[in-house]
């Protein structure tokens, strides 16, 4: 990287082209947490595909960091509490499962609670997982409270994340973002000019005349690309063999009922429909497979399933599946959907942007950039994509679903090895081991898979450790304090509406 700075000693002046979560999410942190001069391009007259209404527990963390109070960001981006996803008819049609955070029951010693479950099903005293898992439970109870266990751990924590709006989460960051000295600058990229010695991009030059100049530029484009995939010409590497789906249309509605906490994904004949609950609205999706679904079939099968009045008609999104072989090339890194997509099925497109993020500052260049920190970078990119990835074509492998091409086309798929040791493994043993600190734990395994219709042939030989009256009493007690704490719990709607109720929303 050839920097512009007077002096090597001084920050980086950064240069983040595009708006939106990825790129406001960007300025947001890196104006509060470095000293570098940041200054963001974007165009009102180029919409955002609006990353992601619903989250996962982890993006609190980056909340935390840059300092948001957390009933404000709630109020600000009209959110409510999410505790899980709900999964309707993926393994079979009229089937439901939940993948809820958090822990679910308690270990013993060094097992996990599921062997010492599985041995339970098999002696005929255990109940269904879910009656074990204190966020399942509130969720299906419509409960919501900052639960944070107790003191004897009778009881785990209760992680949460949100349902909120993507543009007002936006519009939230750039407003922290500009008071801490980050500048926006309206107007569209005519050019990009590259230094002619190192090939780094220098500067954007806007349709105005303006020329914007960086030691560093982020790329926020979106599917566009425009930076790393357009001008630096970085490779794409397609996964549409494992995740199939190519477009997807959205659509908000008014709410009928007071918001549940929970994300529900439910599958259809083509792919999936999702249902996201805020404070003031629902969000409606269908994903979908363009080479079994057509557009208006998709429109049409959405429009039927909006159980309230439309406030918007169905918007056409259309993507690819896959990632970019660089996410960092040059002096450019790519964040949010110019560096890739997977699909919104577990709510991961903000989290990969967040460790994109996270990633950035901690190997912040000081003055010339190191090939090994881009090395590095690309490859814990890489690593999390292919984690993240595994995980989503879980959900269309394990179906015993055969009532469309669709789905016997998913069914009978190739799958990466990598799954297939994960899924044949936890058949076999039940066991399942979370590797190089990757985001889906043990029980986001579990969960699925179980879910999914996978159920282990065996448990671990040392849940036979316990007696089986030991193990029953021990069943039973996670299972009434998780019964009594949910029942002691707010319902959500009120929740909400006393901790964090926006303004000029009714509560329900």
């Amino acid at each position: 990287m050839n920097r512009t700075s007077s002096s090597e000693t001084e920050p980086p002046a950064i240069v983040i082209v595009g708006g939106g979560t990825a790129g406001w999410m960007a300025a947001a942190a890196l104006a509060r947490l470095t000293p570098c001069a940041v200054t963001l391009v974007e165009s009102e007259a180029i919409g955002t595909v609006g990353v992601g209404e619903a989250t996962i527990p982890q993006i609190r963390l980056f909340n935390q960091a840059l300092g948001i109070d957390e009933a404000e960001f709630l109020r600000e981006t009209k959110a409510t509490f999410k505790l899980g996803i709900e999964f309707v008819g993926w393994s079979h049609a009229g089937a439901s499962y939940m993948h809820a955070f958090g822990e679910i029951g308690a270990g013993a010693g060094l097992l996990p609670f599921h062997q010492l479950w599985l041995r339970g099903l098999e002696l005929g005293m255990a109940k269904e997982l879910a009656t074990y898992s204190l966020n399942e439970r509130a969720a299906r109870a419509l409960k919501m409270q900052m639960w944070r266990g107790d003191a004897g751990h009778s009881v785990p924590d209760m992680p949460w994340a949100y349902h909120f709006d993507a543009s007002l989460y936006a519009a939230y960051l750039r407003r922290l973002a500009e008071a801490r000295g980050a500048a926006r600058i309206e107007g569209k990229v005519a050019s990009i000019e590259r230094d002619g010695k190192s090939g780094d991009i220098a500067a954007v030059a806007l349709e105005d005349g303006r020329r914007i100049a960086g030691d560093f530029v982020i790329d926020c484009s979106g599917f566009r690309s425009l930076l790393l995939g357009q001008e630096l010409a970085t490779a794409f590497e397609d996964w549409s063999h494992w995740l199939p789906m190519n477009a997807a249309g959205a659509a908000q509605s008014e709410p009928t009922g007071p918001a549940v906490p929970y994300t529900r994904a439910i599958a259809h004949e083509e792919g999936w429909r999702w249902r996201i609950p805020l404070q003031h609205r629902v969000g409606n999706g269908i994903v979908f497979d363009s080479n079994h679904l057509s557009p208006d079939g998709a429109e049409k099968k959405l429009r039927d399933a909006i159980d309230g009045p439309l406030r918007t008609d169905p918007r056409l999104i259309r993507f690819r599946t896959g990632r970019r072989k660089r996410a960092w090339n040059k002096n450019c890194i790519a964040l949010g959907l110019s560096s890739g997509f997977l699909e919104p099925l577990e709510s991961t497109s903000i989290h990969l942007i967040q460790r994109a993020v996270i990633r950035l500052l901690r190997m912040m260049p000081a003055g010339e950039v190191s090939e090994r920190d881009i090395a590095e970078f690309n490859d814990q990119q890489l690593t999390d994509m292919i984690q993240v990835r595994d995980f989503l074509i879980l959900h269309y492998k394990a179906t015993d679903r055969r009532d469309s091409a669709f789905w016997r086309q998913c069914a009978t798929m190739d799958i990466p090895d990598s799954l297939t040791q994960k899924m044949e493994l936890f058949r076999e043993t039940g066991r399942v081991f979370r590797k190089n600190d990757e985001l889906f734990v043990e029980n986001s395994w579990v969960q699925v898979m179980l879910g999914q219709g996978i159920l282990p042939q065996a448990f671990h030989p040392v849940a036979k450790k316990m007696s089986d009256e030991e193990l029953s009493k021990f069943l039973e007690m996670l299972r009434t304090n998780v019964a009594r704490t949910v029942q002691g719990l707010p319902a959500h709607h009120a929740y909400v509406a006393q901790f964090c109720g926006a303004k000029g929303v009714a509560a329900a």
